[in-house]
C-alpha cells in the first residue's frame, strides 16, 4: 500500500477524550473513531492489525479441532427464559421487541442459541464430541463505557463451545482450549498468566482467566517469577493427554489483587512478583447448566438420554489490540510484534522525485510484494521528520529508509521498531533482512 493512497487520518495532539495509552494511540494513529458511547468505527489500519488477531485465533482454534460457525446477532429472548438467564444477566443485555411483540436481544454471549443449534442436529454419542465456534460481534450494554476498545459495548469476540458425552472427556476439552490459549497469546507476542476466577453469569465450577502483563494494567497481578519465564506449550499434540501441562502451568502462584493471599506472598519471598494484567481471555466448564434447563441431550452407549458436558471459551480479539499497545508502545507510539502489525515493513523516500531514489523504492515495493510480505510505501511528499514520526506512530516493525546519499552509495537505513537500532545495509541485504 502506498501512503498516498490510505486512509489514515493520523492526529498530532493527544485526545483530550482519552484517558489510557491505548485508546490515545489508537485515535492518534487512525485506527479508530468513536461513532456513539463505547461503540467504534475500526478504519483501515484497526481492521488490518484486527483480522490479523482473528487469523491468529482462528488458527490455533482449528489447530486444537474446533469448528467455525457463525451465529446470529439478534436472539430469541424465549431461549434465554428457557435457560433461566433471561431475567438474571442484568441490565448488560440490551432487550429489545420486534414488530410482533416477541422478546429479542442483541447478543451479548452465545451459549443458549449454540445449545439449541446442537440439540436439534446432533442426536447420538457416536457424534461427540463437538467444539464450535465463532468470531462475532457482541453488545454489552455497560454502564460506563471507557478506555476505548478495552471497555466499550460492542466488541469482537471469540466464543467457542465444547460438547462432551462426560465429565472426563469434557475435562479434555476444556484442557485443549487451556493450551491453545497458551499458544494464541505467545503467538502475539503476549505473555499471558493463567489464574482461577470465578464464573459469574456465565456460570460452572472450573475457570480460568489469562491476563497479559501491561504496565497500564487494569488490576493488580501476583504470581511466581517463573511464570513470567515459561514458554508457551510448543507441537502440541491436541487428542493426546494434556493434564500434565495444565498441571505443570496452575502450580505455580498467580492470583489478582481481589484473591491473593498476602500469607503466600511472604512465604514465596523474592519468588513473588508483583505487576498489573489486562484480561483478554477466559474460559468456563460448567457441565449440564444449559444441556439439562434445554434439554440438550445424546444417546448414551447404553441407549439411555444422557445431557451433554459443556464448556465455553472467549477470547477478546477487539480488546486484544488494545491489549497489545498496553503492553507494547514507548513514547513515539505503538510496537507492534510482526505477528499482528498492518503492515510487517516500512519504506520511506526521503526525496520524492528524485530519480535514483524513486527507482529504488519501487524496486524494492515491488519486490515485497511479489514475496507477499504487507508493506507501506511512504511515498508522499511530506518533510521527513513527519514520515519517521507516522512510521513510529502506527508500529511498523521494520523501516527501510532510503535517500540521494544512500542511494549514491549504494546503501539503505533499517531500522527495527523494538529497540530502534539502525545500520546501514545494502539494498539486496536489507530485503533478504526482511524475508528472513
Amino acid at each position: 500500500m502506498r501512503s498516498s493512497r490510505l486512509f489514515l487520518p493520523t492526529l498530532k495532539e493527544n485526545p483530550s477524550e482519552a484517558q489510557i495509552v491505548s485508546h490515545r494511540l489508537m485515535l492518534r494513529a487512525g485506527m479508530v473513531r468513536q461513532h456513539a458511547a463505547g461503540i467504534y468505527n475500526w478504519l483501515p489500519l484497526g481492521t488490518m492489525v484486527l483480522n490479523n488477531i482473528a487469523r491468529i485465533v482462528r488458527e490455533e482454534q482449528n489447530a486444537a479441532g474446533a469448528q467455525e460457525i457463525i451465529m446470529p446477532t439478534i436472539q430469541s429472548g424465549d431461549l434465554w427464559k428457557e435457560s433461566g438467564r433471561y431475567d438474571d444477566y442484568g441490565p448488560e443485555m440490551l432487550r429489545i421487541k420486534d414488530r410482533h411483540e416477541r422478546d429479542m436481544l442483541y447478543g451479548p454471549t452465545h451459549e443458549e442459541v449454540v445449545t439449541d443449534i446442537f440439540r436439534n442436529n446432533i442426536k447420538s454419542y457416536r457424534d461427540l464430541p463437538k467444539n464450535l465456534y465463532q468470531i462475532h460481534w457482541k453488545f454489552r450494554d455497560e454502564v460506563r463505557p471507557r478506555f476505548g476498545v478495552m471497555r466499550g459495548r460492542e466488541f469482537l469476540m471469540k466464543d467457542a463451545y465444547s460438547f462432551d458425552i462426560d465429565y472426563a472427556r469434557s475435562k479434555h476439552a476444556y484442557n485443549q482450549m487451556f493450551v491453545a490459549y497458551l499458544r494464541t497469546f505467545a503467538r502475539m507476542g503476549l505473555k499471558a498468566i493463567p489464574m482461577k476466577a470465578d464464573s459469574g453469569p456465565i456460570g460452572g465450577d472450573l475457570s480460568h482467566e489469562f491476563i497479559v502483563l501491561a504496565d497500564t494494567g487494569e488490576s493488580a497481578v501476583f504470581c511466581h517469577k517463573a511464570l513470567l519465564e515459561k514458554p508457551a506449550p510448543d507441537n502440541v499434540i491436541y487428542d493426546a493427554d494434556l493434564q500434565h501441562i495444565i498441571d505443570d502451568w496452575t502450580s505455580y502462584y498467580a492470583a489478582t489483587d481481589e484473591k491473593h493471599d498476602p500469607a503466600v506472598g511472604e512465604k514465596l519471598g523474592a519468588d513473588l512478583v508483583s505487576a498489573r494484567g489486562i484480561e483478554v481471555g477466559h474460559i468456563f466448564h460448567f457441565g449440564k447448566k444449559y444441556s439439562d434447563p434445554m434439554k440438550a441431550s445424546v444417546v448414551g452407549p447404553d441407549g439411555n438420554q444422557v445431557p451433554v458436558m459443556m464448556g465455553s471459551y472467549g477470547i477478546g480479539v477487539s480488546r486484544l489490540v488494545g491489549a497489545i499497545i498496553e503492553a507494547s508502545h514507548d513514547e513515539n507510539g505503538i510496537i507492534w510484534p510482526d505477528s499482528v502489525a498492518p503492515f510487517k515493513v516500512g519504506i520511506i523516500n526521503l526525496k520524492p522525485g528524485d530519480a535514483g531514489c524513486d527507482t529504488a523504492c519501487n524496486d524494492l515495493y515491488a519486490k515485497l510484494q511479489k514475496a507477499k510480505i504487507d508493506v507501506l510505501y511512504d511515498d508522499r511528499d511530506e518533510r521527513p521528520g513527519v514520515k519517521f514520526a507516522d512510521m513510529d506512530l502506527i508500529g511498523i516493525p521494520s523501516q527501510i529508509v532510503i535517500g540521494p546519499k544512500g542511494v549514491a552509495k549504494g546503501v539503505v537505513e533499517f531500522k527495527r521498531r523494538t529497540g530502534g537500532a539502525k545500520e546501514e545495509l545494502a539494498l539486496d541485504a536489507a530485503l533478504n533482512r526482511v524475508l528472513a
